[in-house]
């Protein structure tokens, strides 16, 4: 029992940075559409769909309804951005992006650990 107990306070914790930064982007879209590559059509809308696709997802986590597919989308959704975003960041000379890549490569991971790990 201790062990499923953890697991899901764990999954909750893991899915509070995505529920965080979901609002983030719901609530600074603007001074984040600077993210969003200028090859990609449609600007300011991808940080708003970005931002509700990761509360839906950290959502799936929190109420452990879908999981399996809440993880695998996130993933999915991670590794976007790190090919994206933070890697072209990276290749172009700005190690400062180094971080961010990281971190949202950590969050793949884990993502798509729990989604692996889900049976739901």
């Amino acid at each position: 029992m201790n062990q499923i107990l953890s697991h899901g306070l764990l999954r909750v914790i893991f899915a509070i940075p995505f529920a965080v930064f979901g609002v983030m982007h719901l609530m600074s879209a603007d001074k984040m559409q600077g993210m969003v590559p200028s090859y990609v059509p449609g600007g300011v809308i991808w940080v708003y769909i970005i931002g509700v696709l990761l509360i839906l997802g950290a959502a799936g986590f929190i109420i452990n309804k879908s999981v399996q597919l809440a993880g695998y989308l996130l993933g999915g959704l991670m590794l976007v951005f790190v090919l994206t975003i933070h890697l072209p960041v990276v290749m172009g000379g700005d190690q400062n992006g180094m971080g961010n890549l990281l971190k949202d490569l950590a969050m793949m991971a884990g993502a798509l650990y729990i989604g692996s790990s889900s049976s739901k």
